[in-house]
């Protein structure tokens, strides 16, 4: 089973086997700082189990199994957002509507990942949690801010990495990492449930390892939407 929108993916490769997959790359890269909340496993193979059980039933799940990264200063709901900052925490209640969309159509959350804290830094080692080491050379920078979320794409770990643009964010560690980065027009995808670094310019960002896949993403979270700031 393949989610049609993800050249890396095994064409059989069902949504159970891509989480089994990711949690094997997880403990072989041994790459901590990329996460800063890693959902447990059960809870991500149930998610994946509910995917499979709508495509058996026929629904329409374009993103069926494409395994997914938050930069963790957007909300999923039940879990903390920090923006690398930890007296900052608080559990979402709702998650962003960019992130909601990709979920409805059948992707899956593996977890929040690390960055310049409050998003402001284009490195990716501003950050309590550690700095995030380049996915290619862990003796260079990995580029910020939306760090994790470039290097588990990079690392083969996620398939679509959510990030943020304010200055660059969304394209640098893309650039540093020979992924792509999309950074829409602004207003295309709602930055609803984003904590601002400036909300005039924040924008949400998709990486991907293709620009097939970044595209499909993109297209996934893109529309209006009324609790979007602008």
């Amino acid at each position: 089973m393949s989610s049609g929108v993800l050249d890396n993916t095994a064409v059989n490769e069902s949504p159970t086997e891509r989480v089994a997959a990711a949690f094997r790359r997880i403990a072989e890269v041994d790459r901590p700082e990329v996460w800063i909340t890693l959902r447990n496993r059960d809870d991500v193979v149930a998610d994946a189990a509910a995917v499979e059980r709508g495509v058996a039933a026929g629904e329409e799940l374009p993103m069926a199994g494409v395994l997914v990264a938050v930069k963790d200063n957007i909300d999923v709901a039940g879990l903390p957002t920090t923006a690398a900052c930890p007296e900052f925490a608080y559990t979402a209640e709702v998650t962003a509507a960019a992130v909601q969309r990709l979920v409805a159509a059948g992707a899956v959350v593996l977890g929040k990942t690390n960055l310049d804290q409050f998003a402001t830094g284009l490195v990716g080692t501003r950050s309590p949690y550690g700095a995030v080491r380049n996915g290619l050379n862990p003796e260079l920078v990995s580029g910020g801010s939306s760090s994790g979320s470039a290097v588990a794409v990079a690392l083969g770990i996620a398939d679509i990495g959510v990030g943020t643009d304010t200055a660059g964010s969304g394209r640098v560690p893309a650039a540093l990492h020979g992924i792509v980065g999309i950074k829409a027009t602004l207003g295309i995808i709602p930055t609803h449930g984003v904590v601002p670094a400036c909300a005039d310019y924040d924008a949400v960002t998709v990486f991907a390892a293709d620009l097939r896949a970044a595209v499909a993403a993109a297209a996934v979270m893109a529309g209006p939407e009324s609790r979007d700031p602008r």
